[in-house]
């Protein structure tokens, strides 16, 4: 595909994520040659309307250069004119050639590119035999590595079609449990987590709006903390197509196996992230054998304070600089050495128990989290925001990306930093529900 047509379909992606009707388009899609019968049937199964279009769009920008005017024409075809418009409207001038006649139009292939010398062109005798442009290497001097740089997708190279969507179209789609711990016992020896019911409260309303059943639990001791996630463990989820964790509390670096860190109750124990994950794993639940559990936790991994490095004075960027900062941290309990722990046996023609996982941090692991004590924490505030903005068109590890990249941009007193990350063992691309 041309890459102003490209363009103009990335500019217009969510338009056609909200409005398009793929049902519609299947038929002369195949019967024009713009899509193969699997590469349909992938988009079908990609999950609800949304998703579909989603995917629709996407393998449409790897096919060839006739597939942009065909898409037109099909819209139009379809009773979808008002979305034709909006696309040719975004078209340059004279970009876009009438359609062929059907009996004319060569069937589309999968575009591997052919690099065509300038000799052998002259050459060309087969004047049917469509000839793909070449993509020049771009000779402008590479960027410094401390500078922004987006990488375009090379021309021809197709979509990563080995990845699918997981099902998310359940009304309602998952249980979404949060544990908000606030207010710590005096023999915890742990402050009060002020501005925690701030993040509580966003987060409640974001998954509420994502078409989660929220349920949060305040101020729970590490007791009542394995209760909640038991009980949530037995409950039957066949019908949903996901579940959600939110951890907000003090935290802790212990010793693990796969996931670090450590969440504390308001009595002062704790319950290791590793912990926290198994109750929900596919041996412990199996109604959601299969289904993304995604955690979120809202705690720190250890004591430390990351003060960043020095960057060129163009890349530095408005700054949170609180006074009301404060940290989730209490002093390291023990190292977590035994990330280097020999490797378990090779896994059985199953899932494995921990697929279909993914935990957020909101720091790095041994390192303090930031919360400020008017406006909630670093972490949340800006997942919260990232989730609003672009969970109708992007992907839930695409938005994490975001969160990192935002919240490592902010200053805790001028000189603190903090750098959130995930352990992501989910095999699809999530995309959650939104409203239309």
């Amino acid at each position: 595909m041309e890459e102003q047509h490209k363009k103009i379909l990335q500019q217009n992606r969510i338009n056609l994520v909200t409005d398009l009707d793929p049902s519609g388009l299947y038929d002369a899609l195949l019967r024009e040659g713009v899509f193969t019968q699997d590469m349909i049937d992938e988009i079908k199964s990609s999950g609800t309307r949304r998703d579909q279009a989603r995917e629709l769009v996407r393998d449409l920008e790897t096919r060839g250069s006739r597939a942009f005017p065909l898409f037109l024409e099909i819209l139009r075809e379809s009773g979808q004119q008002g979305l034709a418009e909006t696309l040719l409207n975004g078209a340059p001038p004279g970009q876009l050639q009438p359609a062929a006649p059907a009996g004319d139009r060569p069937v589309l292939q999968p575009l591997p590119i052919i690099t065509v010398s300038p000799m052998d062109s002259q050459k060309q005798s087969i004047k049917n035999t469509p000839i793909y442009p070449v993509e020049r290497p771009n000779k402008s001097p590479s960027p410094p590595p401390d500078k922004e740089y987006f990488k375009p997708r090379p021309q021809g190279r197709t979509r990563r079609d080995s990845l699918k969507c997981y099902k998310m179209d359940s009304s309602p789609c998952g249980l979404c449990l949060i544990i908000n711990n606030v207010e710590f016992k005096p023999e915890s020896q742990l402050r009060d987590r002020k501005g925690s019911c701030i993040d509580c409260n966003k987060l409640q309303r974001r998954f509420t709006a994502l078409n989660f059943i929220v349920e949060v639990k305040t101020n729970l001791k590490q007791k009542q903390i394995k209760q909640e996630l038991l009980a949530l463990s037995r409950r039957d989820h066949s019908l949903y197509d996901c579940c959600v964790v939110i951890m907000l509390s003090h935290g802790t670096e212990v010793n693990h196996r796969r996931f670090p860190g450590a969440v504390f109750g308001v009595d002062g124990d704790y319950v290791p992230v590793q912990a926290i994950t198994n109750y929900l794993n596919g041996e412990k639940c199996p109604s959601l054998q299969g289904k993304p559990k995604l955690f979120f936790i809202q705690a720190c991994g250890g004591d430390e304070k990351d003060i960043g490095f020095e960057v060129p004075s163009e890349e530095a960027q408005p700054s949170v600089d609180g006074e009301d900062d404060e940290t989730d941290a209490i002093p390291t309990s023990s190292s977590s050495d035994s990330l280097s722990t020999p490797d378990e046996v090779d896994a059985r023609t199953t899932l494995p128990n921990s697929s279909d996982i993914l935990v957020s941090y909101s720091t790095f692991p041994g390192y303090v989290s930031w919360r400020d004590t008017q406006a909630g924490s670093w972490y949340v505030e800006t997942l919260d925001r990232i989730l609003e903005e672009n969970a109708a068109t992007d992907d839930l590890v695409t938005m994490l990306m975001m969160v990192n990249h935002e919240v490592s941009q902010n200053s805790a007193k001028g000189l603190y930093k903090q750098m959130p990350g995930s352990f992501n063992f989910l095999r699809k691309l999530l995309y959650f529900q939104t409203s239309a």
